[in-house]
């Protein structure tokens, strides 16, 4: 269990933390592609075909492998080498780009995200720690977050302890009196633990724990189900 006494900040995951991030993808690919057919077809012939859209951006995920922390420009270097291949201006991949990032912004939160934010946010200083490329201000829910870190503005992703220690230093607390939140297993609940901090994982698709015998301090199937744990909290 999580001793509630020693917090005195939180950091959380954003993607499937606080909203499932695949169907906000999704709706940004199908953006963009439109976009892209209106202003650059032959980039969007190519984008259509699923196994060579994959096979271009494996070669510019290995090409830039020390990128690989930054999702915003490996995305945008996907889409400039389908204009190039296209024989398309290579300049349109970063309108093309911010087509597909605006979308990605719209997110469909999860019923309990917004609850525990306004419950945490009144209590702590709240820190998102993304390894992502979603905004809090633009997705309109800045207004409960204290700071955000991420691995685009670092340099590293979870679960290296840079992150986690600078979700403490941004706070202003030591990485023990934190309690991260997150879904990833690997990345969120290893590297928090690694940092010292107490760690809530979010397990809302049930997964068995896999990562040794040192376990998060409590795991939990959605977020009013851990804010159950402050004596206080109302649902």
């Amino acid at each position: 269990m999580i001793d509630i006494s020693r917090i005195k900040a939180i950091t959380l995951d954003l993607d499937d933390t606080l909203w499932p991030v695949w169907p906000t993808i999704g709706r940004a690919e199908v953006v963009l592609q439109t976009w892209l057919s209106a202003h650059a077809p032959g980039a969007a012939a190519l984008s259509a075909d699923a196994e060579l859209k994959k096979a271009i951006r494996a070669e510019i995920n290995a090409r830039h492998a020390d990128r690989a922390h930054d999702l915003s420009f490996l995305r945008r270097e996907s889409i400039r080498a389908m204009l190039h291949q296209a024989g398309e201006p290579g300049h349109l991949a970063e309108v093309a780009f911010e087509v597909f990032f605006a979308e990605r912004q719209r997110v469909d939160l999860f019923d309990d995200a917004m609850p525990a934010l306004a419950f945490w946010s009144q209590r702590y200083p709240v820190v998102a720690l993304s390894n992502g490329n979603a905004d809090v201000h633009r997705v309109g829910i800045g207004q409960h977050f204290h700071a955000s870190v991420s691995a685009q503005s670092l340099g590293v992703a979870k679960p290296d302890l840079r992150v986690f220690v600078a979700g403490a230093q941004a706070a202003g607390v030591a990485p023990h009196e934190v309690l991260h939140i997150g879904d990833d297993a690997h990345a969120d609940c290893v590297g928090a633990l690694a940092a010292g901090m107490q760690v809530a994982w979010l397990n809302r698709e049930g997964h068995d724990w896999t990562h040794g015998d040192t376990r998060p301090h409590l795991e939990v199937r959605d977020l009013h189900a851990l804010c159950a744990s402050w004596p206080d909290y109302v649902f």
